[in-house]
Formats: C-alpha cells, sequence, structure tokens
C-alpha cells in the first residue's frame, strides 16, 4: 500500500456528480448546526454551473417556507436530473417565468454520496474554504453559585 491510497480521489466535476454533490450539501444542510457554509458552497456551485451553461434557470417558484409569512418566490433551477431553488435577483423577476406553486409529486432522484465527498467535490469546483467556526461566545465564563444564606450582594 502506498502513501497516496489513503487519500480521497476527488470525482470528475461532471454535472451529475456535481448535481449529486449540490443535493447531498443541500439534504445535508437542512439539518446541520450552522448551515451557512453549506448553503453558501451550494449556491456558489449552482451559480458556477449556470455560468458554464452546466445547468439553467427555468422559472420562478412561491417558496415553500416564505419568511414572516410573506409571500416569497424562489428560482428553480435544473441541473441535470436534479432541480433545485435559489434566492432569486432583481433581474430573474423581469426575465424568468413564473411556476407558481412547486409540484409536491417533483423529486430529484436518489444519490448515495458521502457528504465529504459533496463538500469536497464542490469546494474544489468553487474554490471556497470552510473555516473553523470560533464559539460563539470564546470569553464566558463559569456561573459562580453562591452557598444557601449567603448574599447576592
Amino acid at each position: 500500500m502506498d502513501s497516496d491510497s489513503k487519500k480521497t480521489h476527488s470525482l470528475p466535476p461532471t454535472i451529475e456528480n456535481l448535481s449529486q454533490a449540490i443535493f447531498t450539501v443541500n439534504r445535508h444542510a437542512k439539518t446541520a448546526t450552522n448551515p451557512k457554509f453549506l448553503y453558501k458552497l451550494k449556491k456558489t456551485a449552482i451559480d458556477k454551473m449556470i455560468q458554464e451553461k452546466k445547468a439553467t434557470k427555468t422559472g420562478l417558484h412561491f417558496s415553500r417556507n416564505p419568511k414572516f409569512s410573506q409571500q416569497q418566490s424562489d428560482v428553480l433551477v435544473k441541473c441535470g436530473d436534479y432541480t433545485f431553488h435559489i434566492p432569486p435577483t432583481k433581474d430573474d423577476f423581469q426575465h424568468l417565468p413564473h411556476l407558481g406553486h412547486l409540484d409536491q409529486h417533483s423529486r430529484n432522484p436518489k444519490t448515495r454520496m458521502p457528504l465529504n465527498t459533496a463538500k469536497q467535490l464542490l469546494q474544489e469546483y468553487t474554490g471556497l474554504k470552510e473555516t473553523k467556526q470560533k464559539p460563539d461566545h470564546p470569553d464566558r465564563k463559569k456561573p459562580v453559585f453562591k452557598k444557601l444564606g449567603d448574599s447576592f450582594f
């Protein structure tokens, strides 16, 4: 066994591999403790695929979970056999048809790609790097408890 066999060989950035990686990252982002980076990775990868004509914006959908209960729309993007939603730009409202409500029966194909593989592929494709998250309150001190009967003042 040579030393290179331990390294994970990344997948080629084909439309199918990228679409599966975005699907995997998107699925994990929904339950992640810090989904910000995963959503940013998804959005950046989709934007680059659109720019390279590997994906196309097909229209606008009403959001299933609008913020503050206001009507909101998302852009539907087709990447290979997969479809994804991304936030719209002002330009999208002027140039894309509105498709109404999301079809609840339309589903992406199932895929079995490990999250680490998906992240690695999308990071290599987009150039984004994940920075290690610092704790929210690094200077937080442990509480000091007074003995029963001691004054708080």
